[in-house]
């Protein structure tokens, strides 16, 4: 007869749970490192995952910088062109105020040259071009030569000859335009009132399709019935 020795239960649970742990662990560490042998390391892909990942995040920072960086030089270059095209503006702007200083210089010039032989009122300038939709500006200049003592006073009066157009496209009539007298609100700018020059600008309104074929303006003096400069400008 057999004597077999008898283990309490807490015993038997023990070691049987001790038994399954060594099995897992075993079984674990022989997957494990079958893996590793087999070219499959799960510690060192996830290493190269997680250094992947930096760099990743590295790239993705240094092109958010690089992409500021070119809008900060994009609106960089962007305020330069509107700096050089600002530049470039002032400068034709200088450049056409130093051509009309160096004109009026030697207007001056001439009009004090010409003040000791010439004595009265002359009209050395008149210009006209055509204009917007139907309209022609006029300048004029006036001088007065000699020494005068006092200003001059007095109105210009501009008449314009038109050609009208016809409905057969050729020349048509003639008619002429009075100005302050068909334009009342030229009046103003007509009048006269200087020592020795004056300068006078203004714009014809002519009835559509017409054409200025002259231009005569005459200087009078205040009270005085007769011219005293008259010139007339003939457009082709």
């Amino acid at each position: 007869m057999a004597v077999r020795t008898h283990l309490p239960w807490p015993w038997r649970a023990a070691i049987l749970a001790a038994l399954v742990v060594l099995v897992a662990g075993m079984w674990w560490w022989g997957f494990d490192f079958g893996q590793i042998f087999g070219g499959f390391n799960r510690k060192a892909i996830e290493s190269r995952l997680a250094t992947a990942e930096a760099d990743a995040a590295r790239h993705a920072q240094a092109s958010a910088a690089l992409r500021q960086a070119n809008s900060a030089l994009e609106t960089e270059l962007a305020m330069t062109r509107g700096v050089q095209a600002a530049l470039a503006k002032q400068v034709a702007e200088l450049t056409q105020e130093n051509q009309q200083v160096r004109e009026e210089l030697a207007f001056l010039q001439k009009l004090v040259a010409d003040a000791s032989r010439q004595v009265g009122v002359s009209i050395p300038r008149l210009d006209v071009e055509k204009g917007p939709d139907d309209t022609w500006h006029y300048r004029i200049l006036v001088v007065r030569g000699g020494s005068p003592r006092e200003d001059f006073e007095g109105h210009l009066a501009v008449a314009a000859t038109l050609a009208m157009p016809s409905d057969d496209g050729s020349p048509g009539r003639q008619t002429t335009l009075s100005l302050p007298d068909d334009q009342p609100d030229a009046a103003g700018a007509l009048k006269l009132r200087f020592k020795y020059y004056q300068r006078i600008e203004g714009t014809l309104r002519i009835p559509p399709g017409a054409r200025v074929r002259s231009l005569t303006v005459r200087a009078y003096e205040s009270g005085a019935s007769a011219p005293r400069a008259t010139r007339t400008l003939a457009l082709s």
